[in-house]
């Protein structure tokens, strides 16, 4: 048979798409957990336990461009949810291409929360993109009291207020048993940072969520861009992480 199709054979050989395996590409079959191979300086420095807390990272402003980073310190802590999934279109020579948007927003209700945004053809895959940058925006949330300082931090420390596209977002404390006087998606994001008593005031087109949540987190964010009297009090800075460690980071990584 070979020797009339001029030694080409049956054609059960590689076809399109056949005997490919092995090439160790993608993840294991098996749902093995991968072990993490740090590729930035700080993802060394917390791959071998020289920084400790993630309060560390945001004292010194260092920049998180590995998501393992924050899934080392609070891995079991986050919770995760999907705030809006939308479609879009892009006109081609070939027609529309639509594609999924996703906006995840990550919190651990204890004074940190995230929020990140993904294009992908399939949802899915916008999800998981989405989350992976929800965790490299990790930032810091303050909290405060609301009239006399007694328990535990429950509001925001001041007015704040954070601004996407047409929309304005204000947090205002509130005293506490008030809980939180929001929309429902500004309810869930200011309860994964941990805030449980808060007025907000809101202007713009706020039915635009993806600008809304936003809005929200990034008034959030800048609960740590007041200083306020109790903070007036000199700290001594020390050095860098990059700086007290550099002997460990100059070894080569084989």
């Amino acid at each position: 048979m070979s020797e009339e199709r001029g030694g080409f054979g049956r054609g059960r050989g590689r076809g399109r798409g056949g005997g490919r395996g092995g090439r160790g590409r993608g993840k294991p079959r098996d749902g093995g957990a991968e072990s993490w191979n740090p590729v930035t300086k700080l993802g060394r420095l917390v791959n071998s336990g020289k920084i400790t807390s993630i309060e560390q990272i945001f004292l010194y402003s260092l920049p998180v461009k590995e998501a393992e980073i924050i899934d080392h310190f609070l891995k079991d802590k986050l919770k995760e949810e999907v705030m809006k999934i939308m479609s879009v279109q892009k006109q081609s020579s070939a027609g529309q291409r639509t594609r999924f948007k996703a906006f995840v927003a990550l919190g651990d209700s204890d004074g940190h929360v995230g929020l990140g945004v993904k294009c992908a053809s399939e949802v899915a895959t916008a999800i998981r993109g989405a989350v992976t940058a929800a965790k490299l925006n990790v930032a810091p949330v303050r909290r405060g009291y609301w009239g006399r300082k007694g328990g535990m931090p429950h509001t925001v420390p001041c007015k704040v207020t954070g601004k996407c596209g047409s929309v304005r977002v204000r947090l205002i404390p509130a005293p506490r048993g008030t809980g939180l006087v929001s929309s429902p998606a500004g309810k869930k994001l200011m309860h994964m940072a941990g805030i449980t008593d808060c007025y907000t005031s809101s202007c713009g087109h706020t039915r635009t969520m993806g600008n809304f949540i936003k809005a929200m987190y990034y008034a959030l964010k800048a609960t740590y861009g007041y200083l306020s009297p109790e903070l007036w009090q000199e700290n001594a800075l020390l050095a860098n992480p990059y700086q007290e460690h550099t002997d460990f980071l100059a070894k080569t990584v084989s």
